[in-house]
């Protein structure tokens, strides 16, 4: 083989598939709705992030061609240059209004949100605090900025007292970032605790609502509206792409924030501005919120439904509290198996395992939405108990 033939790559893939985690991403051949078809198979669709089922609504897909009547498909340019439309500036302060916020400035996705905002707060001579189970996003946002990082062990409220103990007098800023909702394990951040820590000792703090938008708060505003505490968090990120539907990511707080991430935000600098028929749909779908909370109530009420049967079978659930309920099998090879032999019986649910999840801690991650039936979830709920028994997961 020749230099270009990247042998590297194939050994490494070869890895993968000695290791049994190595995957062919799926075929989705439908919408992504709660019955999808996926690879030639109708299935009960569990791995949606399309929490409210806002994605294939009517008054979405309505508000998005009319937008492209009126817009056209692309918007021509990054905001900075040419590409900053009146519909871009709506939506903006339609967010800032549904967050209780000053300000909001749309990115092109929630990942590089945490991209451009974390770089974009702290720098050199400060330092981050962060969860040990923080998303890749933040992960990575942490690194492309020049502050240093310390890790607290996941929601431990005495290990984060202690390391900010530890570097409280050594840094001029000092930022908090932890995840609102963690994306695997679907527990929630303990903010109140962290927001008190922080105040006592001067610290900032960074929510990041990836998997809280359109979930938490009394119309999905998010976790830190959930606890009462939107104007003591100083940077939320939120994401357009999970529970509302449709693709993007922000950044919510003071206005002097949102106007210096105009300024330094990489990402908002660098890339073109979401079609102007996303931006309509994510407007539509923010109206949707603030009229009811009736999708958000469907979605916990299916949540808890589905929670409390999977338990009843005898599955580990982990510590779960929100509509994400991951079916732990610990071993990555039975974490894969339990997901094909799911999809076999007519139940979509992926595999999460290392390096994603720790060794010792993979699962197959359920997200239920409010778009499903309960007969869909009975039958989903009876597929994991056929297969869990065979695969001996539960007796």
């Amino acid at each position: 083989m020749g230099l270009h033939d990247l042998d590297f790559i194939t050994k490494r893939l070869d890895e993968l598939k000695e290791q049994g985690v190595y995957r062919q991403l799926p075929v989705l051949q439908s919408p992504s709705g709660p019955r999808s078809v996926i690879n030639g198979k109708e299935v009960i669709n569990l791995s949606s992030n399309n929490y409210l089922g806002l994605a294939n609504h009517p008054r979405l897909r309505e508000a998005g061609k009319k937008a492209i009547d009126k817009w056209g498909m692309g918007a021509g340019a990054v905001r900075t240059i040419i590409g900053n439309m009146s519909i871009h500036e709506e939506l903006e302060e339609k967010l800032a209004k549904f967050k209780h916020v000053e300000a909001v400035i749309v990115f092109q996705s929630g990942f590089t949100a945490n991209a451009g905002a974390i770089p974009g707060i702290v720098d050199k001579g400060d330092v981050i605090i962060s969860d040990e189970l923080n998303h890749a996003s933040i992960i990575d946002g942490c690194r492309l900025s020049k502050a240093d990082v310390v890790r607290y062990k996941h929601s431990d409220m005495e290990d984060l007292e202690r390391v900010i103990n530890e570097v409280k007098d050594n840094y001029s800023t000092k930022l908090i970032i932890t995840d609102g909702v963690f994306s695997m394990d679907g527990d929630i951040a303990k903010l109140p605790e962290i927001v008190e820590l922080a105040e006592k000792y001067g610290c900032l703090t960074y929510v990041d609502d990836a998997h809280s938008s359109g979930v938490l708060g009394s119309s999905g505003q998010g976790s830190a509206h959930h606890f009462g505490l939107s104007d003591r968090i100083d940077v939320q990120i939120g994401t357009l792409s999970k529970a509302i539907g449709v693709v993007g990511g922000y950044v919510a707080g003071r206005r002097n924030l949102i106007e210096w991430l105009n300024h330094r935000g990489r990402p908002f600098l660098f890339s073109t501005a979401a079609p102007p028929a996303v931006a309509a749909a994510c407007i539509e779908a923010i109206n949707i919120l603030s009229e009811s909370t009736e999708l958000t109530d469907k979605m916990w009420d299916n949540a808890n439904y589905f929670k409390k049967k999977l338990n009843e079978l005898g599955f580990n659930t982990g510590k779960s509290e929100t509509p994400i309920t991951p079916v732990i099998a610990g071993d990555d090879r039975k974490a894969v198996e339990l997901s094909r032999r799911l999809f076999e019986e007519g139940v979509f649910a992926q595999s999460i395992v290392f390096p994603t999840v720790a060794k010792g801690a993979a699962r197959v991650r359920t997200i239920v939405t409010a778009a499903h039936t309960k007969e869909d979830l009975d039958e989903a709920a009876a597929a994991f108990a056929k297969v869990g028994r065979e695969i001996g997961l539960i007796k």
